[in-house]
């Protein structure tokens, strides 16, 4: 089992930069893929960047490529989200996942595991 708390979300404007944590219980943590995703008012929890066990894997989605960057530390148990040049469009409660895989499945969330109980991130234009 594996519990994830993610933090660090807040208001900022267009053009500027936040860090998602998301901390995580249980010896397996280093084992499982993980993965950030989103979900705007309205519509479904979208894919947003997921990295590998090993971290030698990562995906993005493509409207995150270049601007966002998903890393791990094993030691600290956590995963994080830089997220720069900040747009309104990233408006969304973003959600930690880990998937029991060493990397993961699918990027549609029904293939996950495990979930955050969300960060709302607010970029105003």
């Amino acid at each position: 089992q594996v519990q994830l708390v993610e933090s660090g979300g807040g208001l900022v404007q267009a053009g500027g930069s936040l860090r998602l944590s998301c901390a995580a219980s249980g010896r397996t943590f280093s084992r499982y893929a993980m993965g950030w995703f989103r979900q705007a008012p309205g519509n479904e929890r979208e894919f947003v960047a997921a990295i590998s066990w090993s971290g030698e894997y990562t995906d993005y989605e493509e409207s995150v490529k270049g601007r966002f960057t998903i890393s791990r530390d094993s030691a600290k148990n956590t995963v994080y989200l830089q997220m720069n040049s900040l747009k309104a469009e990233d408006t969304a409660v973003y959600y930690c996942a880990a998937d029991k895989g060493i990397t993961w499945s699918n990027t549609h969330y029904s293939a996950w595991d495990y979930w955050g109980q969300g960060t709302q991130v607010t970029v105003s234009s």
